[in-house]
């Protein structure tokens, strides 16, 4: 078979790899794993090389945007620190075959077969997996009810509350005053979490960020809405 690793100037270590469902050399990017040159079967792979040669800027180029895409991305492992505002991550090697999650008194607890690096996709896909469930349960217990008691010191009617996984955006409102939050919210100190709240509250009544709708939170916001909104620039919707 046609695999292994060659080195290419400017570019580093190349993985070569036969498929039996290629049907043409291809050239794959992903985070963390570099470059590979993907080459069907019974190919010439001095063919396959000089193809390489001849994609080196394009691949140039686009292992600058993986290794920034590599800089946001979290590989979770032991050392990881990761807590919601009701658990902490902890992550151990286990002499079982497969990947068991348990979340119990305040720790998401994963479990991974110690023959496989904590670092293979399976696993990190896993991690996820019960980082987002554990998220998405501690979100639905706690927003809805901190979102009406918010709405009900303040006076503002809404109608229903959603929680989702919001790729951008920590929460909306609808033009019919329906709001989703963004289950990464457990993420956030409280203080960041009402703001956010309170924000989509603001747009019940204001439905831009015009000046009115800052005057309003920061009215909700006891005079400190740009000062909060400030300091969510400090985390991302996405962790992964």
């Amino acid at each position: 078979m046609n695999e292994g690793t060659i080195d290419i100037p400017e570019i580093g270590q190349v993985n070569i790899k036969e498929s039996l469902r290629a049907k043409r050399v291809s050239i794959r990017l992903k985070p963390f794993k570099g470059v590979s040159l993907v080459v069907p079967a019974g190919i010439d792979i001095q063919e396959a090389i000089k193809f390489v040669h001849e994609k080196k800027a394009w691949i140039i180029k686009n292992l600058k945007k993986l290794e920034e895409k590599e800089e946001r991305l979290t590989i979770f492992d032991e050392t990881t620190e990761f807590k919601s505002r009701s658990f902490a991550l902890k992550i151990t090697a286990h002499s079982r075959k497969d990947v068991r999650l348990q979340l119990k008194e305040g720790t998401l607890l994963v479990n991974y077969p110690s023959h496989v690096s904590v670092t293979d996709d399976a696993i990190q896909e896993s991690i996820r997996f019960g980082i987002e469930k554990a998220l998405r349960m501690e979100a639905k217990r706690f927003l809805p009810g901190r979102l009406a008691i918010l709405a009900n010191e303040h006076g503002i009617r809404y109608n229903n509350v959603t929680i989702k996984n919001l790729k951008s955006r920590w929460g909306s409102c609808s033009g019919c005053n329906n709001i989703n939050l963004n289950l990464h919210l457990m993420r956030l100190p409280d203080e960041l979490i009402d703001y956010v709240l309170l924000h989509e509250l603001s747009h019940v009544r204001e439905k831009n960020h015009g000046p009115r709708f800052w005057t309003l939170l920061d009215q909700l916001c006891d005079g400190k809405a740009r000062e909060l909104d400030k300091a969510m620039n400090e985390y991302q919707t996405k962790i992964y």
